[in-house]
């Protein structure tokens, strides 16, 4: 404990890296493994694969009139986003606990010993590189979804009411499962254990609340991130029970908020 004790103290008197630095080194690190790469590739083939599917298929003709009445071809088009958010968390907990696994986590905070802003740095790139590329294919998705939905069904234009903002949501919403990440694997340090939480936020949870009861399901069910994302992402008509989108976009950025706190107290209060 002397010895362990003694180290923390000497790196806090080192200088390392500012945070400027620090976002550098974890841009470099970010963009030079493969999965990266690969998650992005996940994420852009569901994306667009599904939204092909979803609305490649529609039959306008057979539908009822309750049907045709709550169609809603934005956020049909978002298919593929249920795939999307488990590869954007995915990357999100192996930004991190990849480098507990290898012991790479030791030579990183030996360069940047402020471990909070260390955090800081990792979630920042994570965020920024997630949120570019959920919304470029967001924007693709939607405009794929849109080319191959045949008439005479409705289309949807970026001008109409809701649809700006649906499509931005579903860019939005996959990097911020990512910083819940981050957050996660920054407590955990494992990457099936920071998997398994992420899987259980988005799937397991709204699971549970099924057995009971409409009043439970309907009062805590609107604080889940995938009904939160499913009326975010609804253009024509609001799903019931559950928080308006500007709401629901606050209570995502509260528990990412709240995942990186508890993930910087981790961090900084455990050894290496």
């Amino acid at each position: 404990m002397t010895t362990a004790t003694l180290t923390r103290g000497a790196a806090r008197t080192a200088p390392g890296y500012g945070f400027r630095s620090a976002a550098q080194m974890e841009w470099l690190k970010l963009r030079s493994v493969r999965s990266t790469t690969w998650t992005g590739l996940v994420f852009g083939a569901a994306m667009i694969g599904l939204a092909i599917l979803a609305l490649g298929h529609e039959h306008w003709a057979s539908m009822s009139a309750a049907d045709r009445a709550s169609f809603d071809p934005v956020e049909q088009g978002f298919a593929g986003l249920a795939i999307g958010q488990l590869a954007f968390g995915v990357l999100g907990a192996l930004v991190i606990t990849s480098e507990f696994s290898s012991g790479m986590i030791r030579a990183t905070l030996a360069a940047v010993p402020n471990r909070p802003l260390l955090l800081a740095a990792k979630a920042a790139v994570t965020g920024a590189v997630t949120l570019v590329i959920g919304e470029v294919f967001a924007f693709g998705a939607f405009a794929v979804g849109e080319a191959v939905l045949r008439s005479p069904a409705p289309h949807a234009t970026l001008g109409q009411p809701g649809v700006l903002r649906a499509v931005l949501m579903a860019g939005a919403y996959p990097a911020l499962v990512a910083l819940i990440a981050v957050g996660l694997g920054a407590a955990i340090r494992h990457t099936a254990g920071a998997i398994s939480a992420v899987v259980g936020i988005l799937f397991v949870l709204p699971l549970i609340l099924l057995p009971l009861g409409t009043s439970i399901q309907n009062s805590v069910g609107q604080f889940m991130p995938m009904l939160i994302a499913e009326n975010s992402l609804t253009a024509v008509r609001p799903v019931a029970h559950s928080l308006a989108p500007g709401a629901g976009l606050a209570v995502l950025g509260g528990y990412a908020v709240i995942a990186l706190a508890a993930g910087g107290w981790a961090l900084a209060h455990r050894d290496a």
